[in-house]
């Protein structure tokens, strides 16, 4: 997958600095940032890399542009990540949920993402869905999708597997499906964020540049401490943003 071998950018770290500044009270709510220029001495950065890390925050929902007073911290800044396990297409879908196109329904061995999140051996046979979500015409993000292997979600949740097979080429999200099997199953999800680059392949996928400046989401969702679902979700800047921005 692009994104594992993708090299980070100084902006990635500049970008969670100034998050947990902001997290940890270094910046309360409602405080206003110092101005660019003191604020890139103060964190020893270029005043571009503050200004897309800043940018990036925005959209994000930690920071409001206010005329005449600068950047200011919002109220309420949103947490990090998934409050409630709920599909992208409905959670960044203004007006109404986004459209789910399908472009790949497959099945694929792990990856180390997969590894690493499903808890997958190295033969398993893991599905995998990869979707852009549009709206109004635009794309706004890409989504890859993988679920847990049969047997474990036959074995946790029948439901699920049973949905999925019968989903292979549904304009739908995985997650969604997952949902939609889920009334009597309890889920849990946990989310990350990271800012980087769409690059050449997203970006043609997107229809954007490939230096457009993005929106990295990882989600894992879990029946009791079994993850049944693992996915990227990669938001470009100009999509709407999360409303929630941190699990706990």
């Amino acid at each position: 997958m692009a994104v594992s071998g993708q090299r980070r950018r100084p902006v990635v770290a500049l970008y969670e600095r100034i998050a947990d500044a902001v997290h940890d009270g270094t910046y309360p709510p409602g405080s206003t940032l110092p101005s660019e220029p003191k604020l890139a001495a103060e964190l020893g950065v270029s005043r571009p890399a503050l200004r897309e890390a800043l940018l990036l925050l925005q959209e994000d929902g930690l920071l409001t542009v206010r005329r005449g007073i600068g950047r200011t911290v919002n109220d309420r800044p949103p947490r990090r990540g998934f409050e409630h396990v709920q599909p992208l297409e409905e959670l960044i879908g203004a007006g109404g949920p986004l459209r789910v196109r399908a472009l790949l329904r497959t099945v694929e061995e792990p990856t180390d993402f997969t590894t690493q999140h499903l808890l997958a051996p190295a033969r398993a046979e893991l599905r995998f869905w990869e979707s852009v979500l549009t709206g109004e015409g635009t794309a706004a993000a890409l989504s890859h999708e993988w679920a847990a292997a049969d047997d474990v979600l036959d074995r946790v949740h029948p439901e699920f597997a049973r949905a999925l097979r019968g989903e292979e080429s549904a304009a739908s999200s995985m997650l969604a499906v997952l949902l939609g099997a889920s009334r009597e199953t309890a889920l849990s999800a946990h989310s990350g964020i990271t800012a980087t680059l769409l690059g050449r392949r997203r970006g043609d996928q997107l229809g954007r540049p490939a230096d457009t400046p993005a929106v990295l989401v990882t989600q894992v969702v879990r029946v009791g401490e079994t993850p049944v679902l693992a996915a990227k979700h990669m938001l470009p800047t100009g999509t709407p943003a999360l409303p929630v921005l941190h699990s706990h």
